[in-house]
């Protein structure tokens, strides 16, 4: 096959399949699909790779960190495309090409601030996106956090939005899942909000009170406006047998961050995708002290990284799961932040370098151990 001037081919490349790795492979793609891949020397005409490594785009299911754009400061809002743009930009020279922007639905205090402004950053990513200004493909993950009296009224509104591909079952309430040890959950919002000890016995009184008049009517609601729209759903912070009987009872896709060994066994056991934290694999550890996804790595339980809080982390984290954890080949860590995301949300169409799959395609160089992007192409068009 020679190239033509509608066709790209990347040669000299380090090529990462779905189930192995071409060490001198090169990919053509045409009309945004992979057309055609091999080992050894390229077509004329190819863009060389210069041995970097080349594999398909991240799919990250769960990042909120637009809020760091829109609010760099507490109490400092900046212009939402503006943010959404800037944001956009750095998912996709972290080699993201499809995100699922989380955002919070459900309100429990408008003077916090960024929980209000759901359906603002919903409008604003939209509009990025009629407007030509995004370079990564942007679906919606609502974060739905059950006990407040909102959350399915709100969740509703903005089903009619930017195509939502994942809804997750929130419970932040005081003494269970991450926040069993409530003192972290104190220490959590010192930090973030500023707020007294006296003020923080109001909030979580609140938050009980909340959770015991709202949260059991407002499962059923969320559990039955997904699956109606048919819309994948997923647990979060799952703790305890009795929130993995809920997760299987709910039907949920995903397990987001399981806290416990316990707690993850058993949603390995009952075919429940686990995705943990690329941040918790780079840092070696949970920032909140909960399960290590390194452990569940080694023990066959880890399906999904997500880079939750820092981008750059989900290419990161894939590579360090490879050194890390012997029995994990690069193909198999790569799947983590490519195949298996994609799957998941049932985007069937990318995810992997394969004959008709999306030509979402990103080059890597790795030095002193950090990976850099070099090339982002999303549907055969060059983003980044």
């Amino acid at each position: 096959m020679s190239a033509s001037s509608t066709e790209t081919v990347i040669g000299n490349a380090r090529l990462v399949l779905a189930d192995r790795v071409i060490d001198k492979g090169w990919v053509a793609f045409a009309n945004g699909q992979v057309a055609e891949f091999g080992e050894g020397d390229a077509p004329r005409g190819f863009e060389d790779a210069r041995g970097d490594l080349v594999m398909p785009g991240l799919v990250e299911l769960h990042t909120d960190h637009l809020e760091a754009h829109f609010m760099p400061r507490p109490k400092v809002f900046w212009d939402p495309i503006s943010a959404v743009v800037s944001y956009d930009g750095q998912l996709a020279t972290s080699g993201i090409t499809t995100v699922l922007d989380s955002v919070r639905v459900g309100c429990e205090d408008s003077s916090q601030g960024i929980d209000s402004y759901a359906e603002l950053l919903v409008d604003s990513i939209a509009n990025a996106g009629k407007a030509d200004l995004l370079r990564v493909e942007h679906f919606l993950h609502l974060r739905c956090e059950i006990p407040m009296p909102s959350v399915v009224e709100e969740a509703k509104a903005l089903l009619g939005k930017t195509e939502v591909r994942l809804m997750s079952l929130m419970d932040h309430t005081p003494g269970q899942r991450q926040f069993r040890d409530e003192e972290k959950l104190r220490t959590y919002y010192r930090g973030k909000s500023g707020k007294t000890d006296a003020e923080l016995d109001l909030l979580f009184a609140n938050r009980l009170a909340c959770q015991q008049q709202y949260a059991a009517a407002n499962t059923r609601a969320i559990v039955t406006l997904a699956h109606a729209n048919n819309i994948p759903l997923a647990s979060h912070d799952d703790t305890t047998d009795e929130n993995v009987s809920e997760a299987v009872s709910d039907k949920v896709s995903v397990a987001e961050f399981p806290t416990t060994f316990e707690a993850a066994h058993g949603l390995h056991k009952a075919g429940i995708g686990i995705l943990m934290g690329a941040p918790n694999v780079v840092r070696n550890g949970s920032h909140s002290g909960n399960i290590a996804a390194i452990d569940l790595a080694r023990e066959g339980m880890l399906d999904i990284l997500s880079s939750d809080y820092v981008p750059s982390s989900l290419l990161m984290g894939a590579l360090q799961l490879a050194s890390k954890v012997p029995a994990i080949d690069l193909a198999s860590a790569v799947r983590t932040v490519t195949k298996r995301p994609a799957e998941a949300i049932g985007l069937m169409d990318r995810g992997e370098i394969a004959i008709g799959k999306r030509a979402d395609v990103i080059r890597v160089h790795v030095a002193h151990d950090v990976p850099v992007v070099r090339s982002v192409w999303r549907e055969g068009q060059r983003v980044a």
